[in-house]
């Protein structure tokens, strides 16, 4: 499985999670399959994303492109951090 991790700040979380569900088609056509949205419990607009996608290569076309960029501007995102993650182990308990 291939991941993807991304750590940033928002200026206001609600418009910021307006643009991110517009964005929903957009994600799932460059390959996203599945992801997760945390919170900081001590920095409320520190926002994590968690996703899973088809392959590293078209998140990080996708994540590049102009129109992310654009997109990442509007919803007021400041400084974004990628992680390119692989998965070696899961398990329940």
């Amino acid at each position: 499985m291939k991941y993807v991790l991304i750590i940033h700040e928002v200026e206001v979380y609600e418009k910021w999670k307006n643009i991110f569900d517009g964005a929903s088609k957009i994600r799932k056509e460059a390959g996203e399959l599945s992801y997760q949205v945390l919170r900081s419990k001590n920095e409320p607009n520190r926002i994590v994303h968690f996703s899973r996608w088809s392959s590293h290569e078209r998140a990080k076309f996708f994540f590049e492109s102009a129109e992310l960029l654009k997109i990442r501007k509007d919803a007021g995102v400041v400084q974004p951090q990628f992680i390119y993650l692989e998965e070696l182990d899961r398990g329940l308990l």
